[in-house]
């Protein structure tokens, strides 16, 4: 077999497959090109999701016929200073993007340079390239990509449904537009608008939460934490949701360094890390991290695509950003997230149809909003309830006399209790179902899980004796026996010594059964054999890879649950105001330790929407 030199434009169509496996890569490689030049406003469009046409404009510095012709030759490149691949400030560098699509498509490249009263095209057709000619076009560049993978076949059947190619690239210009807040960006599907943001104006930080909100929504913004730390050089801004504002994966987390957007498992790893305490494990933040490390601390040259990066320092940035993420959530203290209030409130929303007489507000004002009609089953029962009273008026009986002795008793209680209701989770008034606790604050109504509650108030103790190495524990009176399987045993066994640091003393008693002395005195009255049961099949779960401390943590997690207040067990109203005391001075407490919201807060406003009294 003779060895010889691959042509030219195979070498190409090579790289294409590299660089460009979809028509959502090959906008990626155009746009970022866009954003090296300068351009403050590029617009995208594409048809049948890529395939016949993606059409990329903008309004940068452009270029001279000269350095058109040489743009679209490989390996050629205007942003690579002395050949340095150490420090790279650009989007691209290697110089491989242009002529790669152009190997695989119908391929069109316009541009007039700043200051230039011509504009110039090149045409390429499957790595055929023509002469620059003289065309119109405003100051900046456009490229045309027509019939993509024409020429690889192969390539073009593996393509999905143009609803999901357009999808993925909505997702890669939403990315770049949350880096570039000073950039305009606007995406067409066919003719429909699908994506379209302004520039923001003003500070980094504040234009930036301002194009999230554009694209994440409001309600991110009223859910975000700032970010903002530094270390050894590394810096890391942007914004984190709160615990209960999560999703079920982790495509609502965008990661980005020096401006790039990038998939990377370090950062990824260290925001699960970071939110390990807070979330179960297939629930997911919500958030928006930009880190900015000097160029000769990171690779960015290990992928063709650039989605990957290599860091010099991973113990730097991993703890960069675990720590500051964590410092953000402590901050926040017990804030749950709005989106919970105002999933409750959803419940409440009035079905489809109406009384036709209107109702007043109480005002004195008439109100023309129609009182909500009751379910199915409680519109029943209330008729029976009031049917005798309709048929037959003299059969209401009017209520006794006053009681004045309860009364003066119970007016003395909530006096004493209204300068509660000025702290944040107000003065417990009550419970529900021995489950819910009910408070009043100066301008709403809070509803607390009291199981959920209490379980975080317990983890974070544990997790405080831990640290401070003094775990009080209480000796059993009577040592429990609990039988498990041989495997569970054994589990346990090897990780006897750390679960000694968190309060729990056992050791092995035959086959098949473990003898527990002694429990963490944060437990009470627990469930031991249940407990048991649950740390052994927490412990199968547990990922090798994690650290001490981080397995610790899960344990603590499961420990603190059989620990918790139990929904069921009726709470005297001083029990409820303390919990709500220390649920306002503990750090998360907003969220259980699986992410689940501890209280839902109504507002006074929201209520009285509810009654049409607003």
């Amino acid at each position: 077999m003779t060895i010889r030199l691959l042509l030219e434009n195979t070498i190409n169509q090579i790289a294409a497959g590299e660089v460009i496996e979809r028509p959502a890569s090959a906008v990626k490689e155009l746009v970022e090109n866009s954003i090296d030049a300068g351009a403050k406003n590029i617009d995208v469009v594409m048809v049948e999701g890529g395939r016949k046409l993606i059409r990329i404009t903008d309004d940068g510095h452009g270029m001279s016929p000269d350095e058109l012709a040489l743009a679209v030759e490989r390996h050629a490149t205007s942003k690579l200073k002395e050949d340095d691949l150490s420090d790279i400030k650009t989007m691209g560098f290697r110089g491989e993007a242009l002529p790669s699509i152009a190997s695989v498509s119908r391929f069109t490249f316009k541009s007039r340079a700043a200051g230039s009263d011509q504009a110039w095209k090149i045409e390429i057709e499957g790595g055929k390239k023509g002469d620059v000619e003289p065309t119109a076009l405003d100051c900046g560049s456009q490229v045309e990509v027509r019939d993509l993978f024409y020429s690889t076949p192969a390539r073009l059947k593996f393509l999905k449904t143009d609803r999901t190619e357009f999808s993925q690239t909505l997702d890669v210009i939403k990315r770049l537009s949350m880096a570039n807040p000073d950039i305009a960006f606007s995406l067409y599907d066919n003719e429909r608008r699908a994506f379209q943001v302004s520039a923001a104006q003003g500070e980094l930080l504040d234009s930036r939460i301002r194009r999230l909100g554009a694209i994440l929504g409001a309600e991110f913004t009223e859910n975000a934490l700032p970010i903002n730390a530094e270390r050894e050089l590394m810096k890391l801004t942007g914004y984190a949701g709160l615990p209960t504002y999560n999703r079920g994966n982790a495509q609502h987390q965008y990661l980005f360094v020096n401006g790039r957007p990038v998939k990377d498992k370090l950062l990824n790893g260290a925001v699960r890390g970071a939110y390990m305490d807070f979330l179960a494990r297939n629930r997911h933040p919500v958030l928006a991290l930009f880190l900015e490390v000097p160029t000769h601390m990171v690779d960015v040259n290990v992928h063709p695509a650039k989605a990957e990066v290599r860091f010099r320092e991973r113990g730097v940035v991993r703890g960069l950003i675990v720590g500051a993420l964590r410092h953000a959530l402590s901050e926040a203290g017990h804030r749950a997230s709005t989106s919970v209030s105002n999933a409750a409130l959803g419940f409440f929303t009035p079905e489809a149809g109406r009384s036709t007489m209107p109702f007043h507000s109480g005002s004195g004002q008439q109100n023309f909003q129609m009182p909500p009609r009751l379910s199915g089953e409680l519109s029943e029962t209330s008729k029976s309830y009031y049917a005798p009273l309709s048929d037959n008026h003299s059969s209401f009986t009017p209520p006794m006399g006053r009681n004045e002795e309860l009364e003066r008793e119970t007016s003395t209680s909530f006096e004493a209790q209204q300068d509660l209701t000025q702290f944040p989770l107000g003065a417990a008034r009550g419970q529900l179902h021995e489950t819910y606790i009910v408070s009043q604050t100066e301008n709403g109504i809070i509803i607390v899980d009291q199981h959920a509650a209490h379980e975080r108030l317990v983890y974070e103790r544990m997790k405080k004796h831990m640290t401070e190495g003094q775990v009080p524990r209480q000796a059993l009176l009577l040592p429990e026996v609990v039988e498990i399987e041989e495997d569970a045993v054994a589990r346990l066994m090897t990780r006897q010594e750390e679960l000694s640091k968190l309060g729990l003393i056992f050791d092995a008693f035959g086959d098949g059964a473990i003898v527990v002395r002694e429990v963490p005195a944060l437990l009470g009255d627990t469930d031991i054999h249940g407990l048991i049961r649950d740390l052994a099949d927490e412990l199968a779960e547990l990922n090798q890879a994690l650290a001490l401390k981080e397995k610790l943590e899960e344990v603590c997690s499961t420990m603190a649950c059989h620990g918790s207040v139990r929904a069921g067990r009726r709470l005297a109203t001083a029990e409820m105001n303390a919990l709500l005391r220390e649920m306002e001075a503990t750090p998360h407490s907003g969220q259980c330790n699986h992410g689940r919201p501890t209280y839902v807060e109504l507002k006074l406003g929201d209520v009285e929407r509810l009654f049409g009294r607003r």
